[in-house]
């Protein structure tokens, strides 16, 4: 199936997964509608890109901001529709589950679930006038939850559910929906995980701090060694991306790297004390690549 001639938004291209799909993407032909939060983060991948390539302003948890740019992006591609919806946008809270704060469970929740099913919802119509599909990027943390990850895989667990629900009610309308399951790959996110897990810390009491500062931190380090030492790139995200862009018939699930691989298999074939013997060290991703 030829990229010729058809658009794919993706959301979250201002850095890491997001913006090696966005380029990717216009390197093989697609028309990249590119959602950014500021507009100067548009105008640099614009000036990196090597095919057709529009930033639109967008931020996933905005409702009149979502609204606009479904209005912006009708204009652009009129009766053409979209071929593609990739809901690439989302952080990650990392911290104990007993010390994080409600408002940053609320964010977490809204940009990686509620925003999405939002930027679902506002260009389902653009889809249909495109004989298009949905692209969900979720994770392996998708299939099993890890120590002080709790926040961002309960959001991970909750893309994987609108999926399936979503794969369901729009197969009578032949609008595919794919997930796909990335496994550790270091790119910025890692850093500012670390730093906000710390400052969630910072701010609770003193003996709370003492049950959770050394295990934390010694997770922490030793999974972005892990990631580091993963052999799976953002690029190799983008290229599964682009595969399930372009089959006649894609996969409901593609995974990326062998840990998001191995989450699936053991969450599927191992019973829960095992998982928890298996992931109540620190050393999580290790044992997933192993």
């Amino acid at each position: 199936m030829s990229p010729a001639g058809r658009s794919v938004l993706i959301t979250g291209t201002s850095s890491g997964l997001g913006e090696a799909c966005a380029l990717h993407m216009s390197r093989v032909g697609f028309h990249v509608i590119a959602g950014v939060r500021r507009p100067e983060d548009g105008e640099r991948l614009q000036r990196a890109a090597t095919g057709r390539f529009t930033p639109v302003i967008m931020d996933v948890t905005d409702e009149k901001s979502v609204q606009a740019a479904v209005h912006e992006v009708t204009e652009l591609t009129g009766a053409a529709g979209l071929w593609a919806l990739v809901n690439n946008a989302g952080i990650a809270v990392t911290a104990p589950l007993e010390c994080v704060p409600m408002e940053l469970m609320h964010r977490q929740l809204d940009i990686n679930v509620i925003g999405q099913l939002q930027v679902t919802q506002g260009f389902l119509p653009l889809l249909r006038a495109g004989a298009g599909r949905i692209v969900n990027i979720s994770s392996g943390l998708g299939n099993v939850a890890l120590p002080f990850l709790g926040a961002y895989a309960a959001s991970q667990f909750a893309k994987e559910a609108i999926s399936d629900t979503l794969r369901r009610e729009l197969a009578p309308q032949a609008i595919p929906v794919v997930v796909i399951q990335p496994g550790a790959v270091l790119t910025p996110l890692w850093g500012k995980m670390a730093e906000e897990g710390n400052r969630v810390l910072d701010s609770v009491p003193g003996p709370v701090q003492e049950l959770y500062r050394h295990p934390f931190q010694q997770f922490m380090k030793d999974n972005e060694t892990s990631a580091g030492a993963s052999s799976t790139t953002p690029d190799d995200v983008a290229r599964v991306v682009f595969r399930a862009l372009v089959a006649q018939r894609p996969k409901t699930r593609y995974t990326v790297g062998r840990d998001a691989a191995g989450s699936r298999v053991l969450s599927r074939l191992m019973p829960d004390r095992a998982l928890d013997r298996i992931f109540g060290g620190s050393s999580a991703l290790t044992h997933l690549r192993s």
